[in-house]
């Protein structure tokens, strides 16, 4: 190798940083020197005939060679390089697009060809993690007017793939979120499939909550399924429930949300935008949306709601998607568990029709498979909810939901978490409020949706008599230093539940 030349051999290092790209480097290597590198600067790294933006980590330590370099796992794995493949190291040309992301810092409108030339730079990777965080954050806070909004939109559907199903009508549905345990997804895919309507689901993991409908149904199938394995399930079964994430539909929103999550927002516009690209780019012709109204929920006022509802219709007709919206009580979380397994179990239960089942999930579920029967024209007007609730009753939904987890790879029950701990009421009375986002960090503590067994099963609703002494939840944790955790956060909020 020329001593002056941009080419180092790669060296596998094994480190794991999400997302983001990241170039090691040694502090004395010929090419730091000789093109003036410095820590934390953007450069592109090539393997002919991909490249990829990543950050500079400079290395002072053995852990490099001279004339060595190292990557993060995901730049490796973007890059396709192996052991001692020769890389080759230069400056980052100007990313014209950041032009436009600075403009919306100062909350200018922006247009389709600048949302445009943004998704296609956070596609290319050549967006850092600050970056990113810039745009979502100039997005946030009803920054973004209706025509933005259809505008990125309609660039995050052609941004990837998007399916065909050669059918007038398909079917599906959302929920706005922050309810923990709200997991009516599946519930609503295996009735309204086994009443004989298309839905191919496709669902992304936790963004601020304990599991995600992917996370969820992840303990009893396999999510991470390709375009074609999406459709043949689809054309065999009629539905899946699938990880949106690994189809490629809208793949610049999978990207974002890994943001949103670590800064713990939803833009409103990119939430809209978000949740329409990808039923459009899914082939949805009919969507219901959910939106709860809550005062610890994602929506927390009437006004917001209808707002949102308006919005969301109108970005709907203009990308050619038939839109109900369904506003639904968010003052308190739904069904029993909150964590991946957990809300597996209540699925199950509801699906099993058992005595025991959470009968708020049964009917939230019903009510929305209903809606969707309707809107499908499926249904007359009035009678969704009762044909909803018949294919559930006869078992005909829980069979449905089996073949469609058998035709993803395979059928596995929801195992239990080692470790639990009972909450017992302190006092005596009226359970008066229940705190849905401390109640969901507080499953998130004990290690929920990465512990898929972790989470909180809540055994008390809204206006019950509480006596002192009864057990309010239970925490379940894979180890006992999560409990502690859980534990130490409950002790610090006694406003989690309030009774009065």
């Amino acid at each position: 190798m020329e001593p002056n030349s941009n080419t180092l051999t790669y060296k596998h290092l094994g480190i794991y940083t999400q997302n983001e790209n990241v170039v090691y480097m040694r502090y004395d290597c010929h090419v730091c020197k000789s093109e003036g590198f410095e820590a934390l600067v953007r450069i592109r790294v090539s393997k002919a005939p991909r490249s990829i933006v990543a950050s500079l980590n400079v290395v002072s330590s053995n852990m490099l060679l001279p004339g060595e370099i190292g990557l993060s796992d995901a730049a490796a794995q973007k890059l396709d390089v192996s052991e001692n493949d020769l890389l080759h190291v230069s400056h980052l040309e100007p990313i014209a697009s950041l032009g436009h992301v600075r403009a919306k810092i100062y909350n200018n409108k922006l247009d389709r060809e600048a949302y445009g030339h943004i998704i296609t730079d956070i596609l290319a990777g050549d967006y850092s993690n600050i970056h990113l965080s810039a745009f979502i954050t100039a997005c946030a806070g009803d920054r973004m007017d209706l025509d933005e909004i259809t505008d990125l939109t309609k660039v995050m559907i052609t941004s990837g793939k998007t399916l065909d199903w050669n059918q007038s009508i398909i079917v599906d549905k959302h929920c706005i979120g922050g309810l923990p345990g709200n997991r009516t997804t599946p519930l609503v895919v295996a009735m309204v499939t086994a009443y004989g309507l298309t839905m191919p689901k496709t669902s992304s993991r936790a963004i601020t909550s304990p599991a995600g409908t992917a996370d969820t149904m992840e303990v009893m199938t396999n999510v991470t399924l390709s375009s074609d394995e999406i459709e043949r399930v689809v054309n065999q079964e009629g539905g899946c429930f699938v990880w949106g994430g690994t189809a490629q539909l809208s793949p610049a929103d999978d990207v974002l949300i890994k943001i949103e999550k670590a800064l713990d927002i939803d833009s409103e516009g990119q939430l809209i935008a978000s949740v329409l690209s990808k039923k459009a780019a899914a082939g949805s012709t009919h969507v219901v949306i959910d939106i709860p109204v809550g005062e610890t929920a994602k929506v927390r006022s009437m006004e917001m709601a209808q707002k949102l509802q308006r919005d969301m219709e109108a970005v709907g007709r203009a990308v050619g998607l038939t839109v109900k919206i369904v506003i639904t009580d968010g003052t308190q979380p739904v069904g029993r568990g909150i964590g991946p397994s957990l809300e597996a179990m209540d699925v199950l239960s509801v699906l099993k029709n058992e005595a025991k089942a959470p009968q708020d999930l049964k009917e939230r579920a019903v009510l929305l498979a209903g809606e969707l029967l309707e809107l499908s024209g499926k249904v007359v007007s009035g009678e969704g909810n009762r044909r909803a609730l018949q294919v559930l009753e006869s078992g005909k939904a829980y069979d449905k939901f089996i073949s469609i987890c058998e035709a993803q790879g395979r059928f596995s029950l929801p195992v239990p978490a080692p470790h639990t701990l009972e909450v017992k009421a302190e006092r005596s009375g009226v359970l008066h409020h229940i705190d849905n986002r401390k109640i969901a960090k507080l499953a998130k503590l004990s290690g929920a949706p990465r512990a898929k067994s972790a989470g909180i099963s809540l055994y008390v609703r809204l206006g019950d008599r509480i006596t002192k002494g009864q057990t309010l939840y239970t925490l379940h944790a894979v180890t006992e230093g999560e409990l502690r955790y859980a534990l130490d956060y409950k002790n610090d909020h006694e406003d989690i539940i309030t009774i009065l």
